[in-house]
């Protein structure tokens, strides 16, 4: 009520806003956690295999500690608002790996893993720390579109000039140094499909023409992207590298289902990748071989000729039963030249059972379940097909390697993420779990001061 004997309308106050929390002290105790049980482990094995701690057991966990303190002040600095999990999972992920390669290594004194894989985890984080310093707005990688599908294919194209190990051509060795080009393709492929389809998709969801219940788009609108596709999938052939033909397969239906909204691709990829796998087994005798393989793992067995690779990683999941038979008291040594690579997760099923293989894949699945968080959240498409990306890529990988090694599926080579022996593979999955921080950190920066959603 005014002087004047009018009344006015009460002003309502003003919003209060919620400013989201950042959780750096949360990330920081769990990194210190993924440490802890890394440095546990190694002196589990130390004391399983000799009765001792290990001589560089102080030395492994200054050493990763510290590796995992930069990485943290680097988010701390450019990535205030990002997840907290991310970067702890990958450490303890990669910890483990460690743990297990160290671990085959007392098997095989002349062949000593572990070293070289702490070299190129020490580069993967490295890497991550560039990217999260560097990269300020995952969008600009948007920009450079056509320039990643260049790089990616001529990194697919390139071990073809080199000759074959195991029965592909996917290593350039020079000099007793060795690479893997399609590691990094992968990341780059993700960025080029993702960029593509966020700018096309409304083309690609509501025009062209339809079939039966399916509606396709036109030509000029999905030519180019599965004209790249066709590409790298026909390179990944003849390098008889069946795994990340998969890989790669799975990511271009994954995204284009996300960018249409239309359930008809999964189906559409789904039987592609049925009458593919077919062609290919018929056509190619190394690929030929893994399915009857995969279809009779004990068939070397009853012919006398002793077990091969995948009947060996079966018998380990087996001798491990729930809780396993201890870390450095297992045999999947047995399983030969592949045991730190390809069947990786057979040591961790053999020594830590079906607990703690349990335990992997959820990790795994918290990783990837982060990923598809942090791009659902976005208002833009093209992070949330980045990051929807790079996560399914870890889940493929993960479903192809764990399905293979257990006999769901047909064996492929490939590196469990993280785990599994090979430089390149741990540098890129690195970079994938850099680029989940920084999409994440841009996911919940948009909403601080206001409510969040």
């Amino acid at each position: 009520m005014t002087n004047a004997g009018t009344t006015t309308a009460a002003v309502p106050a003003p919003a209060r806003t919620a400013r989201l929390p950042r959780r750096r002290g949360v990330e920081l105790s769990l990194l210190v956690l993924a440490v802890l049980l890394s440095v546990y482990g190694y002196c589990a094995v130390g004391l399983a295999r000799t009765g001792t701690v290990p001589p560089g057991a102080a030395g492994y966990g200054a050493g990763l500690g510290v590796l995992a303190l930069f990485a943290h002040i680097a988010v701390r600095i450019r990535a205030p608002y990002a997840d907290p999990l991310p970067l702890p999972i990958g450490v303890l992920l990669n910890g483990l790996g460690l743990v297990l390669i160290y671990r085959l290594d007392l098997e095989t004194p002349g062949d000593q893993a572990a070293p070289t894989q702490l070299v190129w985890s020490t580069l993967g984080v490295g890497l991550f720390i560039a990217v999260v310093l560097v990269l300020r707005d995952h969008r600009v990688l948007q920009r450079y579109a056509y320039v990643c599908v260049v790089a990616a294919l001529a990194l697919l194209a390139l071990p073809i000039l080199f000759p074959a190990v195991n029965g592909a051509r996917i290593w350039i060795r020079v000099a007793g140094f060795s690479i893997q080009p399609g590691e990094f393709a992968k990341v780059l492929l993700a960025v080029f499909f993702a960029a593509y389809l966020a700018a096309n998709r409304s083309a690609l969801a509501h025009t062209g023409r339809r079939l039966w219940r399916l509606q396709f788009p036109t030509g000029r609108v999905l030519g180019p992207v599965l004209t790249v596709w066709l590409v790298s999938v026909g390179v990944l052939v003849l390098e008889r590298d069946l795994g990340t033909s998969l890989l790669f397969f799975g990511l271009f239906v994954v995204l284009l289902y996300v960018a249409t909204g239309r359930t008809g691709w999964i189906a559409v990829g789904l039987l592609l990748a049925v009458l593919g796998a077919f062609a290919v087994g018929r056509l190619e005798p190394h690929v030929g071989g893994r399915i009857e393989d995969w279809l009779h793992p004990f068939a070397t067995i009853e012919a006398g000729q002793g077990p091969n690779q995948l009947s060996q990683s079966l018998f380990a999941f087996a001798a491990g039963g729930v809780l396993g038979t201890g870390l450095g008291l297992g045999h999947s040594i047995l399983i030969g030249f592949a045991a730190k690579s390809d069947f990786i997760l057979a040591t961790a099923g053999e020594e830590l059972g079906l607990a703690g293989l349990a335990g992997i894949v959820l990790l795994y699945a918290l990783l990837v379940e982060r990923g598809y968080r942090a791009g659902l959240a976005l208002r833009e498409p093209f992070g949330r097909l980045l990051a929807v990306g790079l996560a399914s890529i870890v889940a493929l990988q993960v479903f192809v390697i764990a399905g293979g090694v257990t006999g769901l599926i047909p064996l492929t080579g490939m590196a469990m993420p993280f785990l599994a022996q090979g430089g390149s593979s741990v540098v890129t999955n690195w970079a994938i779990v850099a680029l989940l921080v920084r999409v994440s950190d841009s996911a919940r920066s948009q909403y601080d001061g206001r409510e969040a959603p």
